[in-house]
């Protein structure tokens, strides 16, 4: 495909997705209906769609309009691309600029949320919340989330799996502070067919998430009570300790078996009537939530949140550490966590279910979106004595 049709199927797949449409399932539906697009043009393609999700507000600001093509004008215009190049209504490409579209306003003047990319209901929230820090984690919103791997010390340390990398040509170098974690800064493509990963000695896992994970060290049998697809449990097995994995929806956790059996992991699948009452040393809850400090990687769930839903949510994060407390044995800690960035689903949640008097916070961290790791926070609890 030429540059030309790229732009022109990206603008086709954001209206589909401005409509309502999940991005991924959008993106998915168009490559398999266009079989004459091959993987370079497919990865083109989905760049194209995800840098307009992330930065939807500023870009349809610079391109006129707050539709596919919009979007892609104010792209292409932040990119310094030449725009008549590219739309000129030959072959595939978009029909020429009209002269409205190449008005291009200064961003400096727009108002704060259309600059950073935040809907105007969560400007507020952001600025509360995250207070200093809340500019630069919503400019890290905007940006493409860095690949990060785990080194799986089952089977390496983080020499050997540096150099197992390196001979499949992918770079990446050490995360500081973080022993397990590494970032990818070249062929981050080529991960999951590269050695180092079909044999188990890395995984993809975020750097926040492996802090936390670290943050949990110790013994015994430990419940990773929202699994979902097991990252965590992973991490835990690979600490030393006895991993049971639960999710409410058991498909969630539809891979584990074959990621565990490659990492060389040992992790227990249970239902939710065969967890046992009490028996766990570490009961980690990582609850469904608003994903805020991951928006980079799934733009379009920034726009799709709304106050019905994060109050929805906010409820289940009260249910979900309730019932996963039910589960720790008496000399044994919770571990609560999410992705988001908002007090209203961190300490808020963690303060009102410790008010009851039966549990205190040991330990807190406050990550925010960076070149270091996504959004992620994580309350350790212990019974009161």
């Amino acid at each position: 495909m030429q540059p030309a049709a790229r732009i022109a199927a990206a603008i086709e797949l954001l209206d589909e997705i401005l409509d309502g449409a999940p991005a991924e399932r959008s993106l998915t539906a168009w490559a398999r209906r266009s079989r004459f697009a091959g993987s370079k043009d497919r990865n083109a393609i989905r760049d194209y769609v995800y840098d307009a999700l992330r930065c939807r507000r500023s870009f349809a600001a610079l391109g006129g309009a707050e539709t596919g093509r919009g979007l892609m004008i104010g792209a292409l215009k932040a990119q310094g691309a030449p725009l008549d190049d590219l739309f000129n209504g030959i072959g595939h490409a978009p029909s020429p600029l009209t002269k409205t579209e190449r008005a291009t306003p200064l961003l400096e003047t727009l108002p704060a949320a259309v600059r950073l990319d935040c809907p105007d209901w969560l400007m507020p929230m952001f600025e509360t919340d995250l207070e200093a820090q809340a500019e630069p984690a919503l400019m890290a919103l905007r940006e493409r989330a860095p690949i990060f791997l785990r080194v799986n010390t089952l089977k390496a340390d983080v020499a050997t799996a540096l150099n197992s990398l390196a001979s499949d040509d992918i770079e990446a170098k050490r995360i500081e502070g973080i022993e397990t974690a590494l970032v990818v800064t070249a062929n981050e493509r080529r991960i999951r067919a590269s050695t180092a990963f079909e044999s188990g000695l890395v995984e993809l896992q975020d750097a926040s998430s492996q802090a936390a994970v670290h943050r949990l060290a110790g013994q015994g049998a430990a419940l990773d009570y929202c699994a979902g697809g097991g990252g965590k449990s992973l991490a835990l097995a690979a600490m030393g300790y006895s991993v049971t994995a639960h999710d409410i929806d058991p498909r969630r956790m539809g891979d584990l078996p074959a990621r565990s059996q490659r990492a060389g992991a040992t992790v227990d699948l249970r239902s939710p009537d065969d967890l046992g009452d009490g028996e766990y040393d570490l009961v980690l809850a990582d609850a469904p939530c608003s994903g805020s400090g991951t928006w980079r990687r799934t733009p379009d769930a920034k726009w799709r949140l709304t106050p019905q839903r994060l109050e929805d949510l906010t409820r289940i994060q009260a249910d979900v550490i309730r019932s996963a407390a039910a589960y720790v044995a008496p000399s044994g800690r919770l571990a609560y966590a999410t992705c988001s960035v908002f007090s209203c689903e961190n300490d808020a949640i963690v303060d009102a279910f410790c008010s009851e008097g039966r549990w205190q916070v040991i330990d807190r961290m406050k990550l925010v979106p960076s070149e270091r790791g996504d959004g992620f926070y994580l309350a350790i609890l212990e019974r009161n004595v």
